[in-house]
């Protein structure tokens, strides 16, 4: 394998991983503050149906990124009221909200386009279409030379390869889900409601005794939780794809669980275990890769199997004890 084509496979593992950073780093905030969601999945379907749909009508990416962060936002506030405030069972609500999710927006999809249950294809301002960075070698750049972008960028040095083809050509979804990352240590590690936040998940009773309320950092966690789902729907079907078709998550909220306790509740980890997975997901589209790598044939499904192995690698303590928050699950009733 040359070296452009290890960046290609890098390049699409970064844009593969970026939803599961996002949806990572939404699941950290809900878990950190003692609440169990499962229902990543559904909030990110919900935001990608909305997002591509808004999008269409209004002719403007941003404005279905603000109908996808709306959608995954009441569906927080719905599996708020079920956890915190009328203190249910955690995963059962979250099965609820990824089955409401995947019914409604066939549903709904199909009422409003009459088209199987998906959008029409989004093209335009509609998309969250690439960013072409100074100094990148880019479509102008092959239109000037009239040759071929591919063959430009061939033919360019390695740092002019690895700058045009792995650091250029991101849409900005992508810049603004790795700039999360060290936003959510600095908030989780270096402020006041940081520590709130992960105190009430290890113990809400001391954090009550304090004068704190329990209730509103959890439902601070949890609106924080809709806001990056949001994003990460939008992205789904606004930048990584051209619309909305039924069930585009594929399970992506769940391998994002799988990456959160792989990374062990740390937002740098995260970052780390999400590019790990996004490389497996790479390589499921590139089977040929390790064929010519390792001289043998690799069953596609086990490499999208991997995060799941390697998750249980994980529980199992063979590379160290993940361990939750200690609240982690536990609804919070206040003593009288």
């Amino acid at each position: 394998m040359d070296f452009l084509t290890l960046l290609q496979v890098l390049d699409t593992s970064v844009r593969l991983a970026t939803p599961l950073l996002l949806a990572c780093l939404a699941g950290l905030y809900s878990e950190r503050s003692g609440v169990v969601d499962i229902g990543l999945e559904g909030k990110m379907l919900a935001a990608a149906f909305f997002a591509a749909a808004f999008a269409f009508y209004s002719g403007n990416a941003w404005v279905g990124l603000l109908a996808g962060v709306g959608a995954s936002i009441v569906l927080s506030i719905i599996h708020g009221l079920a956890s915190v405030t009328f203190r249910g069972n955690q995963l059962i609500s979250g099965v609820a909200i990824n089955f409401l999710a995947a019914g409604m927006t066939v549903l709904a999809a199909q009422s409003w386009f009459r088209q199987g249950g998906r959008t029409p294809p989004l093209e335009g301002a509609a998309r969250f279409n690439p960013i072409e960075l100074p100094f990148a070698i880019g479509p102008n750049d092959a239109a000037a030379a009239e040759r071929p972008l591919s063959q430009l960028i061939a033919e360019a040095g390695p740092f002019q390869q690895f700058y045009s083809e792995l650091i250029s050509g991101h849409s900005i979804l992508v810049y603004l889900a790795l700039l999360t990352v060290p936003a959510t240590w600095w908030l989780l590690f270096r402020t006041r409601f940081g520590l709130r936040l992960r105190a009430v998940g290890e113990n809400p009773a001391a954090v009550d005794t304090a004068g704190i309320s329990v209730v509103w950092l959890r439902y601070g966690a949890i609106l924080i939780c809709g806001i990056l789902c949001g994003v990460a729907g939008a992205y789904l079907s606004s930048a990584l794809q051209a619309g909305f078709v039924k069930d585009m998550t594929a399970g992506r909220g769940f391998i994002a669980l799988a990456a959160l306790i792989f990374a062990k509740w740390r937002p740098v980890y995260a970052l780390w275990a999400c590019l790990l997975f996004g490389l497996f997901q790479a390589l499921e589209l590139r089977p040929d890769i390790i064929e010519n790598l390792t001289g043998m044939k690799v069953q596609v499904q086990l490499l999208g199997a991997l995060p799941y192995i390697l998750t249980v690698v994980i529980l199992a303590g063979f590379v160290g004890k993940a361990i939750p928050p200690r609240a982690s699950g536990e609804p919070y009733i206040k003593e009288r």
